[in-house]
């Protein structure tokens, strides 16, 4: 029974020590010197600042992709125990005590180390020589401007990484597909590329591009597949699926993670609240949620309410009323109603309130039990403190001659009656029957006399002159000119009134509101929502010291200064390494000139070279210069700011292009062994070259020794270059 206890137990395990040098002197290369130096360095200042927030549990809003990346950043700072305490506002500040500079560093060091093996498996997994590969990370690992941003709180080594696993994941799964599909392994590989695609897409919206690259290659796998007389329908069926569910189903679901983990750890009102509806700011601890906690839910004859515009950009602002009149006449000589000014206001404010009414009755008052008002009745809407009544009517606005002035009704006994009837219409309801409710409906006032609609037009247009207090203009816009989300607005703060007498109601409008009715969101329209902000929210480009164009990245006619030491002149550059940048360059027109002339000739009949090293050069082409194209030819069309690290995605696929023409010109150009060993020679001396001009720049690439200012002269290579000189 015992009897398997005679033997002892044995495991074998075959390692790459080509791979464990690499990843070794990957991990030195990057993580050296981590803490040095201990300042801010760059975007670690713009980064930074979302770490302390998530820390302190504080929501936030960053226009410049998904969570995912951000919440690794504050992984490493949880892991250092960083309390949040540190105030982000200028490069080059030294970091307190409290800031675990190693800590927050290490992740995106990690991330930069782990490229170097990974462009060794994927030139193997692409069927070329230990050779190229070994080649391919060795120029990995010696590339400067990869080590520099790889070494800070940035992102874009960790969105790399999750590129370059997903290349390799999805290389592994289709190797394996020829002969083990639907093994362990198989699976494994297949689920990984998915999961990789999300997360790089989830660090960064550029991810998107490897992953649509990705998911392209698969449907032309695919597609192959079906031509296969071999495989049967019911096979196809469930490729197709396994394929759906891993590259599809749960990426999707993982991106949906990212949110949900994001939004379950920032539950506290921060400075980015205001540019989110009043739903979402009500679910935040603090902030909205300590006014609104409590109040009732739907909107009734007599509720007293405070109207925020939805659109809230470029500020929000709340339905406002004071005594003022328009002016009789404007200064370009139109005329007014000389009614009560009614605009938008920016800022929390008694005058903000309104009241509700039924045109029926007189009482400004909640009955008992309330009426709710729904979809589609019509209202009165009462300016609580000067209990003047909303009115419009065919007077021109004063900063908008096209639409309608927007004012509180004043009898002045002259032939001007009130027109002060307004049609509430529930944009977001799901039945025409539907209650208009506190904080949820977003609702649209139609005049019932004139349809024109309530609309905040200061948004697009500029604020009223001094006499309205440079407040937002608000208007009567015709529904024939279409719909805008200035025209729909909610009830952000809301009680019910009690009060008839008018001094007893205005007591009552400056005292807070208690009630019991709570309203959460939930993860699905907070995800919307921010989704749509994220996307949709843009800062304006203002034009920085070190932005660049695409075209100069490519013969790396820029750079970009990280850190300047304030005494000894010691710096940090953004600067790649020359010979590389070139050296991929000339690769990649080799590859497309080879390309074209080996089309030509294969239209002719004529066969170069063997059909598998042409199938070998088509998929390594397909993903080089695919990885190449898709991450670099977008950025002509987008309307940003952009830097030199953009390229760095771009920059990885066209390295590893290098080592994959140095070997097919060598085995299929070099007929003689002459010419092959010349052919050797240049491949030394050339990565000579690229060791040689890496140790040159390693100071402005780690930041030391400090260099004279002849050295850093003599860095000066190109006169696009900014070098920082310091004045002696």
């Amino acid at each position: 029974m015992l009897g398997f206890l005679k033997n002892p137990v044995v495991v074998t395990a075959e390692i790459n020590m080509n791979l464990v040098a690499l990843t070794v002197i990957g991990l030195i290369s990057r993580l050296w010197g981590l803490s040095y130096p201990r300042a801010v360095v760059f975007d670690e200042v713009y980064y930074g600042q979302f770490v302390s927030l998530y820390m302190k549990r504080i929501f936030f809003v960053d226009d410049s992709g998904p969570p995912f990346g951000h919440m690794l950043l504050a992984l490493g700072g949880y892991l250092g125990g960083f309390d949040g305490n540190f105030l982000w506002n200028r490069i080059g500040a030294e970091y307190s005590m409290n800031v675990p500079v190693w800590s927050l560093r290490l992740l995106p060091a990690l991330a930069g180390a782990f490229c170097v093996p990974l462009a060794y498996q994927i030139l193997v997994e692409l069927q070329f020589s230990h050779c190229a590969a070994l080649g391919a990370a060795l120029v990995i690992l010696l590339e400067n401007s990869l080590i520099t941003q790889s070494r800070f709180m940035l992102l874009e080594s960790i969105l790399i990484f999750f590129i370059l696993l997903a290349v390799l994941s999805y290389l592994k799964f289709y190797n394996l597909q020829r002969h083990s599909s639907f093994s362990g392994s198989w699976w494994f590989w297949l689920l990984l590329t998915g999961v990789a695609c999300s997360c790089a897409v989830g660090v960064k919206y550029m991810g998107l591009f490897t992953y649509m690259l990705l998911l392209t290659i698969a449907g032309v796998h695919f597609w192959h597949m079906i031509g296969d007389q071999n495989l049967s329908n019911v096979s196809l069926m469930c490729h197709f699926l396994a394929r759906g569910l891993a590259l599809v189903i749960i990426p999707v679901a993982m991106y949906l993670s990212f949110f949900y983990v994001h939004l379950t750890l920032l539950y506290r009102s921060g400075p980015h609240d205001q540019i989110m509806t009043s739903a979402f700011q009500a679910s935040l601890e603090g902030g909205l949620a300590r006014i609104t906690q409590g109040q009732p839910l739907e909107v009734a004859y007599g509720s007293q309410i405070t109207l925020r515009n939805v659109l809230s950009k470029p500020m929000q602002c709340w339905l406002h009323s004071h005594t003022n009149t328009y002016p009789i006449r404007y200064e370009n000589g139109r005329g007014s109603s000389h009614q009560q000014q009614v605009t938008c206001y920016p800022f929390k404010d008694v005058n903000n309130w309104w009241i509700v009414k039924d045109p029926g009755m007189q009482q400004l008052v909640v009955s008992n039990p309330p009426r709710p008002v729904r979809h589609g009745h019509i209202v009165q809407l009462v300016h609580g403190i000067t209990t003047r009544y909303l009115n419009t009517h065919d007077v021109a606005a004063p900063l908008s001659p096209h639409s309608q002035e927007v004012s509180c009704y004043i009898d002045y006994n002259i032939s001007m009656p009130a027109q002060n009837l307004w049609r509430v219409e529930i944009i977001n309801r799901e039945s025409d029957t539907d209650v208009w409710k506190t904080i949820l409906s977003e609702v649209r006032f139609v005049h019932v006399n004139t349809s024109a609609v309530l609309k905040a037009s200061g948004f697009i247009g500029a604020s009223l002159p001094e006499w309205g207090y440079r407040q937002l203009e608000v208007v009567g816009e015709k529904l024939s000119k279409g719909y805008h989300q200035s025209m729909v607005w909610n009830v952000e703060e809301h009680r019910y009134g009690k009060s008839q007498e008018q001094k007893e109601r205005e007591v009552e409008l400056h005292s807070p509101t208690q009630m019991d009715i709570s309203k959460n969101l939930s993860f699905m329209a907070k995800f919307t929502e921010l989704q749509w902000k994220i996307l949709t929210l843009k800062n304006e480009d203002t034009e920085h010291k070190y932005s660049s164009s695409a075209l100069d990245w490519i013969t790396m006619d820029t750079n970009i200064a990280y850190w300047l030491h304030p005494t000894s002149g010691a710096q940090i550059h953004l600067l790649g390494n020359v010979v590389t940048w070139a050296s991929a360059n000339i690769a990649a027109l080799v590859y497309a000139c080879l390309s074209l002339w080996y089309l030509i000739r294969r239209r002719r009949k004529i066969y170069d070279i063997p059909e598998d090293a042409w199938q070998l050069w088509v998929s390594a082409g397909g993903i080089c210069v695919g990885g190449w194209a898709v991450n670099y030819l977008p950025f002509f069309l987008m309307e940003k700011t952009l830097f030199l690290y953009h390229y760095l995605p771009a920059l990885t696929f066209q390295i590893l292009l290098i080592p994959i023409v140095l070997q097919h010109l060598g085995n299929h150009l070099c007929r003689s062994l002459l010419l092959k060993s010349m052919f050797s020679a240049l491949v030394v001396a050339w990565f000579s070259s690229v060791y040689l001009v890496y140790r040159t720049f390693s100071p402005v690439t780690y930041g030391e020794p400090s260099l004279s200012v002849t050295e850093l002269k003599d860095l000066r290579w190109k006169d696009s270059w900014n070098i920082l000189i310091q004045k002696q």
